[in-house]
């Protein structure tokens, strides 16, 4: 299902800060050289979204879990201020082999710390006291809970996490759905609105976008 109609959808894109040319440039050549998969880039008003929502919280230590070619690395990394480093998990050399080449251009390579390696294990080595700012999850939907649990305990009070992905193109609505990232993802909603670390809303954004700031 469409989560916004499109003619809103087009308006919305047509009223936020334009991407810039190394953005654009970053997309096309993502569709290019990644046809099949290029869907996992999010669009620019998410980006700017992700970039505001990085300056409002004032974060200097950030998470992205999912970088695929580093378009929501730089829009993190731009929100950060000079001191400021994105701890950046993949397991992709060769979409994150663009990502590096982008960060170079963007003048923010020398914020983000890229590992490649399950994220489950990269987060499970940082320190347990809560040491995260701002954190945006967008990889593989069955590992979400995983990822959110390993990210909320190291959350600060006032961090953020920004789940990506939480509707489904609407699926999570019916349960006639089973795919098993489906199903994780339902768990995944219901586990955050269920948990008293956290304040949570859910926003339209694209494919569903749940902001939840530590308590």
């Amino acid at each position: 299902m469409d989560i916004v109609n499109p003619a809103v959808n087009d308006y919305l894109l047509s009223h936020c800060t334009p991407a810039d040319d190394l953005l654009r440039e970053l997309a096309a050549e993502t569709r290019e050289a990644f046809p099949d998969s290029a869907g996992m880039q999010i669009s620019h008003d998410e980006g700017e979204f992700l970039t505001m929502l990085v300056r409002l919280v004032g974060a200097r230590r950030a998470v992205e879990v999912g970088v695929f070619t580093g378009y929501s690395s730089i829009c993190i990394a731009r929100g950060l201020p000079e001191d400021g480093r994105l701890l950046a998990c993949d397991v992709s050399d060769e979409w994150t082999s663009i990502a590096r080449r982008y960060w170079d251009r963007a003048g923010v390579a020398d914020r983000i710390d890229l590992r490649i390696a399950p994220a489950v294990e990269t987060l499970r080595a940082l320190p347990a006291e809560p040491v995260v700012d701002f954190a945006f999850i967008d990889a593989d939907k069955v590992s979400y809970p995983l990822y959110y649990e390993e990210l909320v305990v190291r959350l600060r009070p006032g961090g953020l996490i920004v789940l990506d992905n939480v509707l489904r193109g609407g699926r999570v609505l019916d349960p006639a759905f089973q795919d098993e990232a489906d199903a994780a993802m339902r768990q995944m909603n219901e586990t955050v609105i269920g948990d008293e670390r956290v304040d949570s809303v859910m926003l339209p954004v694209r494919d569903g976008v749940t902001l939840a700031r530590k308590r």
